[in-house]
């Protein structure tokens, strides 16, 4: 069976015990180490793995093809995305045309950012730039972008690039709304046996919580250099309850977030009630 997922520590604690065959009665994985831009493309155009983990903004483009898993992907509270620039730019209308790069015209944090673009910096932004998201901190830095819509560990990380915090669009969404942010979802294709993948998805969540010490070589041989204490503060933050069971809190904020797209003519017209098996 074939699968793709980031290389990030939660993605990795996450599959662990599954790709390690320590799932009674789960198949072997082979398994595809992708950025979230990519799965999101492949998976709209009927590509790649059968199971894969791409952003819950991708799903309006997908849901005709594969179903949602209602475990082991990312939501929670205090984990969303970030606006960072340089510190000479003060306040949400220094953004106004201005060159802003995101990891993926289809992520959750992308969507996020729209959202909040439409209330807090006139005229719109410029230019939107697609790069791998550990790329967008270097970027910003050293000038060749305004501002950077970053994601995951960047959060512990960015003072390192000597950048400043815009905004953090996770709190402006909880303030908003009460609800959770989804960022990260598990896709399979509906040929398969979704109730047995969601078994073994949860299994491997709970193994993982379970035997934290067992998976940590191999989440940091593909953590892009992050210290032991960066990945363990990433998990900590976006494995939580939401990825043993989505829940009616998650399923709600998927609800809010995908509603609130279709209103604005930002993701395609779809069934909101086609997020349940």
């Amino acid at each position: 069976m074939e699968i793709a997922f980031s290389p990030c520590p939660n993605d990795t604690f996450v599959f662990h015990a599954w790709v390690h065959e320590l799932i009674s009665g789960a198949p072997k994985l082979d398994v595809t180490y992708a950025d979230i831009d990519k799965t999101n493309n492949w998976a709209a155009e009927g590509k790649g793995p059968e199971i894969q983990k791409i952003s819950y903004a991708a799903l309006p483009w997908v849901l005709d093809k594969y179903a949602l898993i209602p475990c082991g992907g990312a939501l929670g509270r205090g984990c969303g995305p970030l606006v960072l620039t340089k510190s000479n730019m003060k306040g949400p209308a220094a953004l106004s045309g201005r060159r802003v790069a995101v990891p993926s015209e289809r992520s959750t944090a992308y969507l996020l950012f729209r959202l909040w673009t439409a209330q807090n910096v006139p005229g719109g932004v410029g230019e939107i730039v697609v790069m791998p998201f550990h790329e967008i901190m270097p970027a910003v830095r050293d000038g060749m972008i305004d501002a950077g819509l970053v994601i995951h560990e960047a959060r512990f990380t960015y003072p390192s690039y000597e950048l400043s915090l815009m905004a953090d669009l996770g709190n402006w969404w909880e303030e908003d709304t009460g609800l959770p942010i989804p960022l990260g979802a598990i896709i399979a294709h509906r040929s398969l046996d979704i109730e047995a993948i969601t078994k073994w998805v949860k299994a491997s969540v709970n193994y993982a919580w379970a035997h934290p010490e067992v998976s940590q070589t191999y989440v940091l041989e593909h953590a892009q250099e992050l210290s032991i204490e960066v990945a363990k503060s990433h998990i900590d933050l976006y494995v939580n309850e939401f990825t043993e069971k989505l829940g009616e809190d998650g399923y709600a904020a998927v609800k809010a977030l995908l509603g609130r797209a279709m209103k604005e003519g930002l993701v395609p017209e779809f069934d909101l009630d086609a997020l349940y098996l």
